[in-house]
């Protein structure tokens, strides 16, 4: 038996219910899922529905989806909330389905929000959708790789809806404005344009969110793009700080930095702000992409981000955008050089991978006689003491470690000079090591001079 209110008639209802797609050739913005010879097209058409896992946006026709399933390949179609139930609901709904399969019925149980399913709910589906009990279709917005058991995805076939286009949205519009069954039953003039396009861009691609504010433009009789502005109110900025968004805009927020583009960082940072995230974590990334990214071919990168981290501590938000803003433009013009990341990793691998050395006693530091005595910091050169501060002769590896270029410095910024230097310091080491491996010259006896 199905739910009661889903196919029946639906006069009272919001017009995004009442123009919710009844047919999968109805449903918008899905083709790349949906259209003839696609794979979950082919599955459905064929009957041979498996475990479905739907991730998408809010709005973009997840439940539409499971029910036009349901229609196409006609089975009972049985709604289920993560948020309102539990284990206890979800046995019944088995039994009932169970008792439908002896009939030769079958059954969608259709889990909204299915990442809100705690790991035992989860586990508890298990059985049935392995013996084909139910025909499981999870809708999530949240990353299923991340929300979703393992057992249970490795069950159901998972696919992804994407937000729709702003071409899909009017065209949803359009329909509902003129449709006299289910719709509003207006002319296309009822609302202008100019309303239209603003009603489109505010979606954010969320066909609910659309149709939603066309029916309360439509009831409020709101002729201008200002007075319907003023009838939505603000947009809300779909972001999670505990979900994947944080993931994914902080993300974009570093690789726009690392790829020089300030106002593409800018952008970001504004998303992130916008969406409530603790600008102490924006700080420290930025403090981690100064040393990373920027180096030594900018050296006041880390000495700004971490100054820009400790104002943000001090003087909090709304004030703490400006100095993050200053970070973040600075960071992203500077010249980049991750070559201070590269060196530490290389000489990492190397620790990991060799024995432990012994400090050579040159190196020692001696604090007391008796160190002195075993040759502690005997034979040390004060780099000082010598030209340049620089003492070619004198070794700072332990023995038997060869030595390898782990700071490999660029062409950029700053670290050309470092760069430069390094190349001089390295011909006189090159130059020492050569003179000390030359044979000896001899005299006129032969005898070493």
């Amino acid at each position: 038996m199905t739910q009661p209110g889903l196919f029946e008639d639906a006069s009272e209802k919001p017009l995004a219910f009442r123009m919710r797609p009844r047919t999968l050739d109805e449903i918008l913005g899905q083709e790349h899922l949906l259209a003839p010879g696609k794979p979950l097209r082919t599955l459905i058409d064929r009957d041979r529905l498996p475990p479905l896992i739907l991730w998408g946006p809010p709005g973009t026709g997840k439940t539409t989806l499971a029910l036009a399933v349901a229609r196409a390949t006609r089975q009972r179609f049985v709604p289920f909330s993560a948020v309102t139930a539990g284990v206890p609901e979800l046995r019944k709904q088995i039994e009932a389905a169970r008792e439908a399969l002896r009939l030769g019925q079958r059954t969608i149980l259709f889990i909204d929000e299915i990442h809100r399913f705690n790991k035992a709910q989860q586990d508890a589906l298990l059985p049935h959708v392995e013996d084909g009990t139910v025909t499981l279709i999870g809708a999530t917005t949240e990353n299923p790789s991340f929300e979703v058991n393992p057992a249970l995805r490795s069950r159901a076939r998972t696919f992804v809806l994407r937000s729709l286009e702003p071409d899909h949205v009017r065209t949803i519009l359009v329909r509902a404005l003129g449709d006299q069954e289910r719709g509003l039953g207006k002319p296309p003039d009822a609302v202008p344009e100019a309303v239209m396009d603003l009603l489109v861009d505010a979606s954010g691609g969320d066909a609910r969110v659309a149709l939603a504010s066309l029916e309360a433009v439509v009831q409020a009789g709101i002729k201008t793009p200002e007075s319907a502005r003023d009838l939505l109110g603000r947009r809300e900025q779909p972001y999670d700080k505990a979900g994947e968004s944080h993931f994914d805009v902080i993300s974009a927020f570093i690789k726009s930095i690392r790829g020089s583009d300030p106002d593409a960082a800018i952008y970001w940072l504004a998303r992130m702000l916008e969406g409530g995230e603790d600008p102490l974590f924006i700080a420290r990334r930025l403090v981690i992409a100064a040393a990373e990214d920027v180096g030594n071919a900018a050296p006041m990168a880390l000495l700004l981000a971490t100054s820009a981290f400790q104002a943000v501590h001090q003087i909090g938000m709304p004030e703490a955008r400006i100095p993050l803003a200053q970070a973040t433009t600075y960071l992203a013009t500077a010249p980049k050089s991750n070559a201070a990341y590269l060196a530490i990793d290389r000489a990492l691998a190397d620790v990991r991978d060799r024995p432990p050395c012994a400090v050579p006693l040159h190196l020692r530091n001696a604090p007391t006689t008796f160190m002195k005595t075993l040759g502690y910091g005997r034979e040390y050169r004060y780099p000082h003491d010598f030209p340049g501060a620089f003492e070619p002769t004198q070794a700072y590896l332990p023995e038997g470690v060869p030595r390898h270029s782990y700071y490999d410095p660029t062409d950029r910024g700053s670290e050309d000079a470092i760069a430069r230097r390094l190349v001089h310091w390295r011909a006189l080491r090159e130059a020492v090591a050569r003179d000390a491996s030359a044979p000896p010259a001899a005299g006129e006896d032969g005898s070493a001079l």
